[in-house]
């Protein structure tokens, strides 16, 4: 199929495209917490150790974060529809090698290509919806299911986890996969409508260069300082090597004719806010997923299965809340008072989660703090996503869609190790400064995890003041933005 020339209409089959979009999302988001559900029985099946275990997580954020600008550039330059049905093929295929793995470094080689392809695949998707809902009234509304499904994706993947975990087998997590990635891939075939760029500008090859190694090197330093420690050389000198190159591409960037990543996308105080608000709230929220997760399982005793259901209620909300912001309150305020609202609550939620203890309850102590994180994360999400790609030329959409899942990867990525470091070392003081006793080892854990709520709501307060003094007040004015205050006028 030939190119067509970009057009600032918007697609006829725009919703059949949303659903095609919105699969593939939520296939590279629930990916991440599904695997996490399988990896004890998994360790068990092919008998790695502890300590190797987080390289099941870490190959699939190396790959992931060190690659998503190119991948939104490449998309860019090729075309959207290939590069994301070649993201889906690629994701369904390393999957299927995943669940075969009979051995460990199989397993992590298969989550490295998951890393690499879902790169391809993730800008591709939002920079496609992008395009497709330019110019049309809809785009809100297209924007706030797409970001219901970015940020419920990780509790359905921990209910599926254990659905598939309990009922099957770990390897039913990544073959699940195929299932998803197939048939949006056929689809996307037949609906999709691929723009190529009749004069393609070259490669910054070494933008592309710097920005790999530099993303590379700073998920890989945050990652080893939560295996080994802050202070091991080669933690040390990932970070530092990280600082460096990322410099030294802003530098090359500024001066390049052709830039991987032009500057004025992030340098925009709308967009560079949004992408800002992205990361806070990743490192905030999504490193607290897991804590929650080792409470219920280990200190509550819940199975995986019902570790899934527990975080329902609070998907059920981030669903509402996400729709609900985009479609009737996004036109009237901006994304400013909806970011800052939206890390109010999940400050709240971290700090309400401070009070659990040993013997807390589900519906007292964890139910009310999840349905407050899931009215933050509605607020946050969504309303960011679509600031973060609005006004973009449709030439550059990929490569600002890359930088929004970016921001969320790295600040996930950094927030987990910090978060997890302050855990353990508050678990490790506490218990030494105690005296040994049956009960010791459960307080000393939730004395970890408090100590890393507390971290979590600075995150979240920092993100606060982000959107209180970054973002811009009021409406976004672009044509995008236009289009859907004149249809609503018109109602």
């Amino acid at each position: 199929m030939t190119s067509t020339p970009a057009s600032s209409q918007p697609e006829p089959n725009r919703w059949a495209v949303l659903a095609v979009l919105g699969v593939a999302q939520l296939m590279v988001v629930l990916d991440v917490t599904i695997v996490n559900i399988a990896l004890p029985s998994a360790q068990q099946a092919l008998d790695f150790s502890t300590e190797s275990r987080q390289w099941i997580i870490t190959a699939y954020a190396l790959a992931f974060g060190s690659l998503l600008l190119v991948g939104g550039k490449l998309g860019d330059l090729f075309g959207r529809k290939w590069t994301f049905i070649g993201g889906l093929i690629g994701f369904a295929v390393a999957s299927a090698l995943g669940g075969l793995a009979e051995s460990f470094g199989v397993l992590v080689a298969a989550r490295a290509l998951q890393g690499a392809f879902g790169a391809l695949l993730a800008p591709s998707a939002l920079s496609l919806l992008t395009v497709t809902f330019a110019g049309s009234p809809d785009r809100p509304k297209a924007f706030g299911i797409f970001g219901a499904i970015a940020g419920a994706g990780a509790s359905v993947g921990l209910l599926l986890g254990g659905l598939l975990t309990d009922a099957l087998s770990w390897r039913w997590c990544l073959w699940v996969n195929l299932a998803i990635a197939l048939p949006a891939g056929v689809a996307a075939l037949r609906i999709l409508r691929n723009e190529g760029q009749p004069q393609r500008p070259r490669i910054d090859w070494l933008g592309v260069a710097l920005a790999t190694s530099g993303l590379f090197a700073l998920v890989f330093g945050f990652s080893n300082a939560e295996t080994d420690s802050w202070s091991a050389p080669l933690t040390i000198f990932s970070l530092a090597a990280s600082v460096v190159l990322l410099t030294t591409f802003v530098l090359v960037e500024r001066r390049t004719t052709d830039p991987l990543l032009p500057l004025h996308i992030v340098l925009d105080r709308a967009r560079g806010g949004a992408y800002a608000s992205i990361a806070l709230a990743g490192a905030g929220i999504f490193g607290v997923f897991l804590f929650l997760t080792y409470y219920l399982q280990l200190n509550l005793g819940f199975s995986p299965l019902k570790t899934g259901v527990a975080f329902l209620p609070m998907t059920a909300v981030i669903v509402v809340t996400a729709t609900t912001v985009q479609t009737r309150l996004l036109h009237r305020t901006g994304a400013k008072p909806l970011i800052a609202a939206g890390m109010t609550l999940g400050l709240i939620a971290m700090v309400f989660f401070t009070g659990l203890s040993p013997g807390a309850g589900y519906a007292g102590h964890v139910l009310p703090g999840l349905l407050i994180l899931g009215l933050g994360m509605g607020c946050i999400f969504a309303p960011a996503f679509g600031t973060a790609t609005l006004g973009v030329e449709r030439t550059e959409a990929g490569v600002a869609s890359a930088m929004v899942n970016t921001s969320q990867q790295v600040g996930g990525s950094v927030g987990t190790a910090l978060l997890s470091t302050l855990f353990a070392s508050a678990a490790t003081g506490y218990a030494t400064s105690h005296q040994p006793g049956p009960g010791l080892r459960d307080a000393a854990t939730i004395h970890g995890y408090t100590v890393a709520f507390w971290w979590a709501a600075g995150f979240l307060a920092v993100g606060l003041l982000v959107a209180l003094f970054v973002l811009p007040a009021g409406v976004a004015r672009s044509s995008d933005m236009d289009a859907t205050q004149a249809a609503l006028a018109a109602e």
